[in-house]
């Protein structure tokens, strides 16, 4: 099976140059024809710096000029996409020795049509790991559903991948979704379309990517604009009924947010006022569509 890995990147250089140096080790241990596209979604300037990091590692890249936005920049390499498995990639993790081979083996061995691999937290900028009693606070995605492989119900781009028959049917990414745009779920969404078109999702534990730790990201605060700005993505691809579904929850996760503090129960409350704002970035971004003329979803 031939392998497209697409990244795009946005003001990351240093992460880039960690991640060049795993996507080498990696894909030197497969005998698969293979390809790396990067989208440059940062500045003019960084294209060349990209090609830079890609020859200091001895990895051979097609860099494509700048692209706002990530789902923009995903969409520009699957059209270049010649691989029959085909893995999008953020530019702030590092894949594990065996990663190459684990994904095509997956999708070799498996009925699945989109896999999701383990996504463990990695190290900061000084080499430190993480604290396993803080890693709600590093505000990471990590994933590990077990020691088994199985079907699941949805991808998440820091290490999913699909075979080329899925965007052939599904087609791109919507580009009002995900960062440069409404910040996230364009994952999300594609994981609907994927399902919805027949195809099945699975979960292997064996492909392993580690995200890296950036102190900017940490604490509460954070937590709570990701929180919030996902339900403004929501709002843009789901049709939740406000009335019968997303007040009544609000109300329902406030309740319980005051029943947590009054008892002490930290990280109950902490989960509650997650969802809390979910639902009002929900509302806040329903009702900014009535406000404004719909936009285009950009996957033609």
């Amino acid at each position: 099976m031939d392998l497209t890995i697409i990244i795009p990147t946005c003001n990351r250089l240093p992460s880039l140059a960690r991640l060049f140096a795993s996507l080498v080790a990696s894909l030197g241990r497969v005998e698969a024809a293979r390809e790396v596209i990067v989208i440059n979604n940062g500045a003019a300037e960084n294209t060349e710096k990209i090609r830079q990091l890609a020859r200091a590692a001895d990895l051979k890249v097609e860099v494509l000029d700048p692209t706002p936005g990530k789902s923009w920049g995903l969409n520009q390499g699957l059209k270049r996409a010649q691989g029959e498995v085909i893995c999008p990639l953020d530019d702030d993790v590092v894949v594990a020795l065996d990663w190459a081979e684990k994904v095509l083996e997956a999708h070799r061995s498996t009925s699945f049509d989109a896999i999701q691999g383990r996504i463990f937290p990695g190290v900061d900028p000084e080499g430190r790991s993480a604290d396993p009693e803080r890693l709600r606070e590093y505000n990471i995605p990590i994933i590990d559903y077990g020691d088994q492989v199985r079907e699941i119900r949805g991808l998440t781009g820091t290490n999913g991948s699909f075979k080329r028959a899925v965007f052939e049917r599904v087609g791109f990414y919507d580009t009002r979704l995900g960062p440069g745009a409404s910040g996230f779920s364009e994952d999300t969404e594609y994981s609907m379309r994927i399902r919805q078109a027949g195809f099945k999702i699975g979960y292997t534990p064996h492909a392993v990517v580690y995200h890296e730790l950036d102190p900017a990201r940490y604490g509460l605060e954070v937590k709570r604009q990701v929180q919030y700005r996902k339900g403004l993505s929501r709002s843009v691809y789901r049709r939740d009924s406000v009335l019968l579904h997303v007040l009544p929850n609000l109300f329902a996760n406030c309740m319980r947010w005051v029943i947590y503090k009054t008892l002490g129960k930290t990280q109950k409350a902490y989960k509650t006022e997650g969802r809390i704002l979910k639902c009002w970035g929900y509302l806040v971004g329903k009702a900014r569509h009535l406000a404004l003329p719909r936009a285009g979803t950009g996957r033609d």
